[in-house]
């Protein structure tokens, strides 16, 4: 894995981005933001599954007022995504906001952005610049590519904030494409010192959302690249949070809860595997420490991915075989595979030692 981009680090409330701070898991409400209390009941519960920033969508005044209470109500930062209307903007900073969103495809006009820069400037809040490929300002010409007229775009925008020295900056560039979002990224992480938000946009259901975010966002962040992230689904925002946190475990970026490493299905496994697995899964999500958890189901891989885990199991026709720190601890009945197993997990998680 490439090494990490340096960027210029800042801070969205408490949390610190860029700058050799962990790459952050943040994600965006999808409730009426007018609705203050299903807002914070959703917040409340992604703060649950440690979401580190929340963004929600502020389509009118009424929803810009509600983040003065929403706000009071939560622990983690709020970031206001604003498009069309800078006074929203206004509104949301007045509100006691800890960051901005602006889309700069539908908010353009310079007078109106350094009405709210100077505002966010006032209060020491940071700006995302947050270019989209499919809302990309009209004036540019039709000839450049995608890529290059979404680099274009956030260059100018990261100028006009430099120009009225405000470098609380951060940039993101995304697109429904893949490799368009690889490319954009790539280009932009070379010209400006800011730190990137990134993610794949309307990357679709969790069936499909979660390959395409992982495939983009993984890669980037096996460049070296990326400060915080966002998987967009059309899924509760949990399973936002929930992958991102897959993925930053996948590249070692992140220790959060545990892994569990379960066996493909093949034709010698002779008990039920994939019923066994994804009972365990339910279970370790009541699990916050880093633990690596395997359940395998043949003699092949079995008991060596079982002894390298924390806790294993390795089953068998009717018997399973329990590891422990790589060590046989026990032999257990196949009715009793996720109860022992997970009897395992439980004390090697308070820390007991045999």
């Amino acid at each position: 894995m490439q090494k990490r981009r340096a960027s210029k680090q800042i801070q969205i409330g408490g949390v610190r981005i860029g700058g050799g701070a962990p790459v952050v898991v943040q994600s965006m409400t999808n409730t009426d933001t007018r609705n203050i209390m299903s807002t914070i009941r959703q917040i409340k519960e992604l703060e649950e599954y440690d979401c580190e920033i929340i963004r929600v969508a502020v389509p009118d005044t009424e929803a810009a007022k509600a983040l003065k209470k929403i706000k009071k109500g939560i622990k983690i930062p709020l970031i206001a995504d604003i498009h069309f209307d800078y006074r929203l903007a206004l509104a949301a900073l007045e509100a006691g906001v800890d960051g901005l969103r602006l889309n700069p495809g539908n908010i353009g006009d310079k007078e109106q952005i350094k009405k709210v820069v100077l505002a966010a400037k006032e209060r020491n809040v940071p700006i995302r610049i947050g270019v989209n490929a499919g809302s990309l300002p009209k004036t540019q010409g039709a000839k450049k590519s995608v890529v290059n007229r979404m680099v274009y775009t956030a260059l100018e925008q990261v100028k006009l904030l430099e120009s009225m020295d405000f470098d609380l900056i951060k940039v993101s560039l995304k697109a429904f494409d893949v490799p368009t979002t690889i490319s954009a990224y790539q280009t932009i992480a070379r010209k400006i010192p800011y730190p990137l938000h990134i993610g794949i946009t309307e990357a679709g259901t969790p069936h499909t959302g979660v390959i395409r975010s992982s495939v983009g966002i993984g890669t980037l962040l096996y460049m070296g690249i990326g400060d915080t992230i966002r998987v967009s689904l059309t899924a509760h925002p949990r399973e936002e949070v929930i992958a991102g946190y897959e993925i930053l475990k996948s590249l070692n970026l992140r220790q959060h809860g545990p892994v569990l490493v379960s066996c493909p299905t093949c034709g010698r496994m002779e008990m039920d595997i994939i019923k066994l697995a994804q009972q365990v899964e339910i279970e370790l999500q009541k699990i916050k420490k880093p633990i690596r958890v395997a359940v395998m189901g043949c003699v092949v891989n079995g008991p060596g991915e079982a002894k390298d885990a924390d806790v294993g199991i390795a089953c068998g026709k009717g018997r399973g075989i329990l590891f422990r720190n790589g060590k046989k601890v026990g032999v257990v009945e196949e009715k009793d595979f996720a109860m022992a197993l997970m009897r395992e997990v439980d004390n090697f998680s308070e820390g007991v030692r045999k």
